[in-house]
């Protein structure tokens, strides 16, 4: 009879214990509670940045391949552009640098703008010589070279003449 007495007291001093502690229980159980929170957010952010990243890589790990075919698009502009000081050029070499062009352009290549008589911007075009012009100073009187945006990032910067 003895144990019986004991395993039911046990209970009722631990319920009385409790009964007293409560609000440090409560207090405890609210800090776990939003330790648990703040880590799930977390979690949901991680997840949305490690995402936000693979996507970042998938569209830019293709840079290296796209700027060495800038280069053979520049080769296809200055053939062209020879071929046109001597005479007639065929049809097909146009046909074949647009539709590099256009190949490249699927993979998110854009051209940047550049206007003759445009203001020099750094961070969009590299100054390769100042040239005296009518126009005004600093701005834009020759491109040189054509520069490109990789999803909207600047993957290589338009090579100008900047008049004096």
């Amino acid at each position: 009879m003895e144990d019986n007495t004991q395993q039911n007291a046990e209970p009722q001093e631990y319920v009385a214990a409790e009964g007293g502690d409560i609000e440090q229980l409560t207090k405890e159980r609210d800090e776990y509670l939003d330790g648990w929170q703040r880590a799930r957010a977390d979690l949901v952010n991680y997840k949305r940045d490690e995402s936000k990243r693979a996507d970042d890589l998938m569209k830019f790990a293709n840079g290296a391949l796209i700027r060495e075919l800038i280069a053979v698009v520049d080769n296809f502009e200055l053939a062209i552009a020879a071929m046109e000081r001597q005479g007639a050029v065929e049809k097909g070499i146009y046909l074949i640098k647009a539709q590099l062009e256009d190949i490249l352009k699927q993979y998110g290549l854009e051209k940047v703008p550049v206007a003759i008589g445009q203001e020099f911007d750094p961070s969009l075009h590299d100054a390769i010589a100042s040239v005296a012009s009518e126009l005004p100073s600093g701005a834009i009187a020759e491109e040189v070279e054509r520069g490109y945006y990789l999803h909207g990032k600047l993957l290589r910067p338009s090579r100008v003449k900047v008049a004096q």
